[in-house]
């Protein structure tokens, strides 16, 4: 029975992780990021890849630095054949990477080289592509840099969120990851070179990236608003106060208005906001000390006059 030690730590790592237990893999522990702090109390938090490891008994290891001694010692006397990680969020060494027989083998949600880096769901969708994927690879000292194996393509439906295309690509992903080891392992896949010309590598998501700058066109806004849900989420100012924005549609045509002003608010019609070009549609919003809602359903308690612009005096802190 094949050994394999997985290391991942979001819920786009659990799908794969199941995948292997399904498919009869001896899966001798799986690595994950340490518990962190979360939510108001700031307790510890368990990640989605050691909950559900613990659930179907694998040994879980966490280190602070994976490429420190204690994980190396570690990765050695777990004596894998191949090592699988999906979102681990570390970057390996080159002693890790020389210790299972059959090298690391990674699951990437794009389709490299395009979208390397810590977020390629949310860039995809920032971006304004329509269609996504997942690639298998083998994993080098280089941030997504290894030889491919396999690769899978999906559309990106229109309104598609990235919380939404990341649950859709984690199963995706999954599935390839199978097929990748069931031929790999047997010496039927060989590993392609990634072309570097067409190499892509976008920065770490931050609050500050959710700002919109309504002199955009509607478009660009509605992917911004699409990319950066469920985090770091978009939003703008009302009343000087911030206004977080979790859907949105851009709508045909041009409003006689400046960018960020509100030419249409009711709750019969809904929220409608001018943009550089075009006029952007809020469908679920979230403001100050109110609950996240259809804009629809907030305009039956609270009024937004037409004419209002959003954006000025943003609280920097949103």
């Amino acid at each position: 029975m094949t050994r394999v030690v997985f290391m991942g730590t979001p819920e786009f790592a659990v799908p794969s992780l199941d995948a292997l237990l399904d498919a009869g893999y001896e899966v001798v522990g799986a690595f994950t990021q340490p518990d962190r702090p979360s939510g108001r109390g700031h307790k510890l938090a368990t990640c989605p890849v050691k909950q559900r490891a613990l659930e179907r008994g694998v040994p879980v290891y966490q280190f602070e630095r994976v490429r420190g001694q204690k994980g190396l010692d570690t990765m050695r006397a777990l004596k894998p054949d191949v090592v699988v990680t999906a979102a681990f969020g570390q970057i390996l060494s080159k002693k890790l990477l020389e210790v299972p027989v059959y090298g690391t083998v990674n699951v990437h949600a794009s389709l490299l080289p395009k979208y390397r880096g810590a977020a390629p769901i949310n860039w995809c969708i920032l971006e304004g592509e329509t269609v996504s994927g997942v690639t298998t690879m083998l994993t080098d000292p280089g941030i997504d840099t290894g030889d491919m194996l396999l690769s899978r393509q999906v559309e990106i439906g229109e309104n598609e969120t990235a919380g939404e295309l990341t649950l859709r690509l984690s199963h995706v992903g999954a599935e390839l990851l199978i097929e990748t080891l069931e031929g790999y392992l047997k010496g039927e896949i060989t590993p392609v070179k990634q072309d570097e010309s067409q190499m892509s590598h976008q920065p770490m998501l931050d609050k500050e990236m959710g700002r919109i700058d309504w002199n955009r066109s509607a478009r660009e806004i509605a992917c911004q608003v699409r990319g950066l849900n469920p985090w770091p989420v978009a939003y703008t100012a009302l009343e000087g106060k911030p206004l977080k924005i979790y859907q949105a549609r851009p709508l045909e045509g041009a409003a006689e208005a400046v960018p960020g002003q509100v030419v249409e608010s009711s709750a019969k019609k809904g929220l409608m906001v001018a943009c550089g070009q075009g006029v952007l549609e809020l469908i679920e919003i979230q403001a100050p000390a109110a609950k996240r809602m259809q804009a629809k359903a907030y305009l039956m308690g609270k009024r937004i006059e037409p004419g209002t612009v959003l954006g000025k005096e943003e609280n920097q802190d949103a």
